[in-house]
Parts: C-alpha cells; sequence; structure tokens
C-alpha cells in the first residue's frame, strides 16, 4: 500500500512539470490623472491664489493657532500640500523665515538623492523659491512666495502612502504643475 501512496505521487509530482512556466512581465499602477483646473481661494486670508480644483481646502489641523494656515488635499491621490503663512514684522522677519524655510528642506538631505533648488520671479512680482527633492523623502517638492517685505507663503507637499516614489512620479509631476501654477497666481493683499 505504501508503494502504491509513492507511486502515485511521484506520478502526480512528474506530470505538474509538463507545462512551461512562463513569468509574468513587470506591471505598473495605472493612474489616471485629470486635467488641470483652478479654482481661486474664497475666504478672509492675507493672500489669494488658484489652486486646484481637485483638491480640498481644508484648515490645518497642526496648528490651529495659525488661521491662515491651510492645506489642499488631493483626497484621490493621498497627498497634502500644506501652506503655511507668516506676516513678515518684528516677530517674524524675512531672513529667518526663510532661512526656517531652507532649514526644513534640508533635513531631507539624509535621505534625498539630489536637492534642486530654483529661484523665479512671479508675474505679480514676487520673489519664489522651488525646491525639488528626489529620492525616498518624505516631500518631494517645496516652495515659497513672498514680498519680502510684508509677506511670506511656503508650501510642502506630502503623501500619505507607503508607496515609493518611483511609483508615484506619475502624480508627482501632476501636482508639481498644479504647485507652479499656485505659485505663479499668488497676490498678497494688504
Amino acid at each position: 500500500m505504501r508503494k502504491l501512496i509513492l507511486f502515485g505521487l511521484a506520478i502526480g509530482i512528474l506530470s505538474s512539470c509538463e507545462e512551461t512556466y512562463l513569468p509574468k512581465p513587470p506591471g505598473y499602477n495605472r493612474i489616471d490623472l485629470p486635467s488641470h483646473n483652478f479654482s481661486t481661494l474664497q475666504g478672509d486670508y492675507p493672500y489669494s491664489l488658484e489652486y486646484s480644483v481637485h483638491s480640498l481646502v481644508e484648515p490645518d489641523s497642526f496648528n490651529l493657532k495659525e488661521k491662515y494656515w491651510i492645506n489642499l488635499d488631493y483626497q484621490g491621490f493621498e497627498a497634502k500640500v500644506h501652506l503655511t503663512y507668516k506676516p513678515i514684522n518684528e516677530q517674524y522677519d524675512f531672513r529667518t523665515l526663510s532661512n526656517d524655510a531652507f532649514n526644513l528642506t534640508a533635513k531631507h538631505q539624509k535621505m534625498a538623492y539630489g536637492i534642486s533648488e530654483n529661484v523665479l520671479v512671479t508675474p505679480n512680482g514676487y520673489t519664489g523659491v522651488v525646491v525639488e527633492l528626489t529620492g525616498e523623502v518624505p516631500t518631494q517638492f517645496q516652495f515659497f512666495v513672498t514680498d519680502s517685505t510684508d509677506h511670506f507663503l511656503r508650501g510642502a507637499l506630502y503623501f500619505n502612502t507607503a508607496m515609493k516614489n518611483d511609483s508615484l512620479a506619475p502624480v508627482i509631476e501632476y501636482i508639481k504643475v498644479d504647485m507652479a501654477h499656485l505659485m505663479n497666481s499668488v497676490k498678497f493683499l494688504d
């Protein structure tokens, strides 16, 4: 009886090896990206800007004392753009605010493969600094826009997902276009 069971197992094992195995080709997540459309920020803010209609404007829950801090929540992509605003005054001078922005970016140097900084002038005459980080960093895109005398607006893109940044690359590029539009539309109000 034992020989019969072993013979049956051997036949089963040998017959299962007849098919040729073909490995599956590499697959990639399909990410459908909507067209870029923008809306003007509503509310009592010392700035105006145009943001993506595919994001939800919400108050920043990290620091409730800062009523001009907002998040742009891209719910479909599990991404948020954190926007923080500070008036330039005796308490917060331009040098301190810009140094803080650069120091926050520098914290990611250990994980970043590269950091690219670009200075630009917006259509409204404000100075902007754009920082792009590559590698497995928590934030891939940061910026600030300022008139350097009265207003300072900083933004940073964060994802609430464990996916690798190379998988997120199409979404990162999509949101970067939105952030470029946002920066170019900023107007500081007096």
